[in-house]
Order: structure tokens, then sequence, then C-alpha cells
């Protein structure tokens, strides 16, 4: 089976028939959009058979299942998008520009500093729900045969990779902030 097809193959198994999967140029540009309802596959998943591309195309299902069963922690991220969606556009420059008149305009670095924590927090809160997705795509993968037990440690390690990287994203985020905080409070008055 492709990616798509295990895609197709989920969605169906979980009773959802009005997201469409679809295929998205680049590598790395998996993704489920709760806006539109697509699972979007990039080029190498949704034409590969290969374990890994079931086991992405299966964890992007897994956000639509979320979706599906309104998943708190899914939920609680799409309401942030917009939040985060502001602050990106305006942490840097407001961080920058409060770095450089920290002594004259503190508050500048204070807003910048705001901003940031709420693209911090949208990292951590993006933790549960990458987990759960995986977690649900393990479970399924193994119950519809997809996977069985010569294969099935390949896609929970991919997705064990995948999981690590939200992780360090998260935990350099928290630093960063931390950075900022520290710089912000050694300000000379």
């Amino acid at each position: 089976m492709t990616g798509r097809d295990v895609a197709i193959k989920m969605l169906q198994d979980n009773g959802i028939y009005d997201v469409q999967v679809t295929s998205t140029q680049g590598m790395l540009t998996d993704h489920y959009n709760p806006a539109n309802k697509t699972v979007n596959l990039s080029e190498g998943v949704y034409a590969s058979n290969s374990v890994m591309a079931a086991a992405v195309a299966a964890h992007e299902c897994g956000h639509a299942v979320q979706h599906a069963r309104a998943y708190a922690p899914l939920t609680m991220r799409s309401k942030l998008v917009p939040v985060v969606t502001f602050a990106s556009q305006w942490v840097s420059w407001l961080i920058l520009g409060g770095i450089l008149l920290l002594n004259y305009f503190p508050q500048l670095l204070l807003g910048g500093i705001i901003l940031f924590a709420m693209t911090t927090l949208f990292s951590f809160i993006t933790l549960p729900v990458e987990i759960d997705a995986s977690k649900r795509a393990l479970v399924w993968l193994s119950s519809a045969g997809i996977t069985n037990s010569y294969n099935h440690a390949q896609a929970e390690d991919a997705l064990k990779s995948a999981a690590y990287t939200y992780v360090v994203a998260a935990l350099g985020s928290l630093a960063t902030l931390i950075y900022y905080i520290m710089i912000y409070m050694g300000r000379r008055d």
C-alpha cells in the first residue's frame, strides 16, 4: 500500500469520509489541515509503499482523527494559531528593538518576551498533539495489519524520531525564552 492508500484506509476505518488526501510538493511537508480537512502528504510519502511512508501517513491521519473526536490539546492549539501567527511576525523585531533600546525603553523587550512566550506555549501544547497522533497511528497500523512483528519497530522508530524534533524545538524555545527574560531582568535601571 502507498502512503495515500494507508491514509484513505485509516480515515475510513475511523469513520472519517469528509477528509481528502492530497499530494504536496517538497520533503517533510506532510501535515493535516483542519481548516480545509485535508491530509497533505509529501510526494515521497504519497506514492511510496515503505513502512516509513505508512507511518507518516497514519500519523497525519491521527491528526484528522483527533480533529473528528475534538481532542482537547488539538482544539487548544488550533485556537492559538492566530495569536502565534501574529506573534511570529513581530517577535523578532520587538526583541531586537528591545535589546537595542533596553536602557531607554525596556517595555519593548518585555512585549517581545510576552510574544515569544506565546510561541513557546504553542510548542509545548504541540507535544501532546504530536505524541497522541503517533500513538493512534501505531495502534492502527498494527491492528489494521499494515505493520507486523517484523516491521512495526521501524514505524515506531520513524515516529519517535519525528517526535524528538518537537521535544527539542520546545526545549530550545524555552531556553531562548529564559535567556530573553535574563537579559530583561539584568538591564540597568
